[in-house]
């Protein structure tokens, strides 16, 4: 009997399908497959992980000639939290909160730099209406005044999300009548969550012309005012965007759905260690460069350029999990 016949067996005998070998494996399903199917063959590392997972040695895997299981122990045997039906009520609940909380704080992030802009705008209007000395002064610390309460709702949402942190980072099931109360929430919440997504897509679309206008005109105070109306409408936009995503998100958690499916969670995990080192590195890189060139009228420029290389970044890191998970 060839390895590939020899873990096929051992998984049907221990009444895992190919998605749960995946998950103790942490590799894609597709992985097991090619395994089963004698297209790749694991490596070492992967053969032990194997050999603990079903409780035989590693010669029965690995030597054609042994027919007979060879037990090394008992299989190995997690403890599985599972999630009630209150429970569940009390996450969808609180993340429902932690949605318009986070909606806001991102909000807040995005439109921060308008005062800074329209001082320093104003600054160079004739008549001195407002001085450089007062804006170069009171518009860093507006900005700081409008991102420390959404650094505060990013903090406190983390902190409050502590007693269900296990939902991303341990295997759970949830008790009868979960799956159809969170069914049934999805359903309700889809219309909802349509209309809110048109909405945002609306105010994104349509953000450049204010800007597109503010062009136009020959006054620069008029331009920048139009900048600011711009930010204004992408921060609505996008705020939209992050409520309705963290609702739906959490009904997909507890139904193991979409982005949480068991196969996506070692990815997820990845790309959201790697997303929040490049947006604290772009943030630390905008505050830099603004307080030493003292330029903030045009270190704003860093965000748009941000927003590409992240989208880049994310094609690369899709690319290495993908080539991973065929390993």
């Amino acid at each position: 009997m060839i390895l590939a016949d020899k873990i096929m067996n051992l998984r049907k005998k221990n009444g895992w399908s190919q998605e749960e070998l995946a998950e103790k494996m942490q590799v894609s399903r597709q992985a097991v497959s090619k395994w089963e199917g004698a297209q790749t063959v694991p490596d070492l590392e992967k053969i032990l992980t194997l050999s603990r997972l079903f409780g035989v040695t590693t010669d029965y895997l690995l030597k054609d000639e042994i027919e007979d299981e060879e037990c090394a122990g008992e299989p190995e045997r997690a403890e599985v939290r599972r999630v009630s039906l209150a429970l569940a009520n009390e996450f969808l609940a609180w993340r429902a909160k932690a949605a318009d909380r986070i909606a806001v704080g991102t909000f807040l992030c995005i439109v921060s730099v308008i005062p800074l802009l329209l001082l320093t705008a104003a600054a160079d209007v004739p008549g001195h209406f407002v001085s450089e000395n007062f804006a170069a002064g009171v518009g860093p610390v507006l900005l700081l005044v409008l991102v420390a309460p959404a650094v505060a709702l990013f903090v406190s949402c983390g902190l409050k999300n502590a007693p269900f942190d296990f939902l991303d980072k341990e295997p759970f099931e949830t008790e009868y009548g979960v799956d159809g109360m969170v069914r049934e929430t999805q359903k309700a919440y889809r219309a909802t969550y349509a209309k809110t997504n048109v909405l945002a897509v609306a105010l994104c679309v349509l953000s450049p012309i204010p800007l597109l206008v503010g062009a136009v005109g020959e006054r620069e105070f008029f331009a920048v005012g139009m900048l600011a109306v711009t930010l204004l409408l992408v921060g609505f936009g996008v705020a939209l965007f992050v409520r309705a995503g963290v609702r739906l998100a959490s009904m997909q958690k507890l139904l193991k759905e979409g982005d949480y499916a068991r196969r996506a969670r070692k990815k997820n995990r990845v790309r959201e260690a790697v997303s929040t080192v490049y947006w604290l590195t772009a943030t630390g890189v905008y505050l830099g460069w603004s307080f030493l060139s003292n330029d903030w009228h045009f270190t704003w420029i860093v965000w748009p350029l941000a927003g590409i290389l992240f989208a880049v970044l994310m094609c690369l890191c899709n690319l290495f999990l993908d080539r991973d998970d065929e390993q």
